[in-house]
């Protein structure tokens, strides 16, 4: 009876290991928001780490140890933390930006995994408001596609990126 418990168990592994290597390798997770401003007021917030706190749904952690280095802002520009296990550890650095429309990030995550992103932000001019676009593709490997078995990566994140487009709107209509 143990074998065959045994026997069922690693078969129902492998079956997962199977369907889970059947999904893509890679993932986009995307959202946007319409915000009544020009995006030039927009820009700023995200093209300079030291707004983000305004606005990022990210900054779990009070106690959270942040450094910030190369420029100022824009490309070059590097943000790093350590926090607890809300907010894990890693850096974000602006690899290329196009005031006022665009920003590219390089998102490396270390805890509570490793992972490399690519993070981008559109901003667009739609009549008298402006779209802004948070978009992250990456690699899925293979612990990252059983993970995908259990929990969404766009429900995941796409929560983040939801609540910090809503309160950059908030930041921005307000100022």
């Amino acid at each position: 009876m143990l074998k065959l418990i045994l026997i069922l168990i690693v078969l129902a592994i492998v079956a997962i290991l199977i369907y889970a290597s059947s999904k893509p390798d890679t993932f986009h997770v995307e959202r946007s928001v319409n915000i009544k401003v020009s995006p030039d007021k927009i820009f700023p917030f995200i093209n300079d780490f030291h707004q983000w706190a305004l606005w990022t749904p990210y900054d779990k952690d009070p106690a959270m140890k942040k450094t910030y280095s190369g420029s100022a802002t824009g490309k070059g520009a590097t943000y790093a933390w350590e926090g607890n296990s809300d907010v894990g550890q890693g850096d974000i650095s602006i690899t290329d930006t196009t005031a006022p429309n665009k920003v590219v990030l390089d998102l490396h995550m270390i805890k509570p995994f490793e992972a490399r992103n690519i993070v981008v932000f559109t901003i667009e001019a739609t009549g008298d408001t402006t779209r802004v676009t948070w978009g992250m593709d990456g690699a899925n490997n293979m612990i990252s596609k059983v993970m995908g078995l259990f929990m969404s990566m766009d429900n995941m994140i796409g929560k983040d990126f939801e609540a910090g487009l809503a309160k950059m709107k908030t930041v921005a209509e307000n100022q």
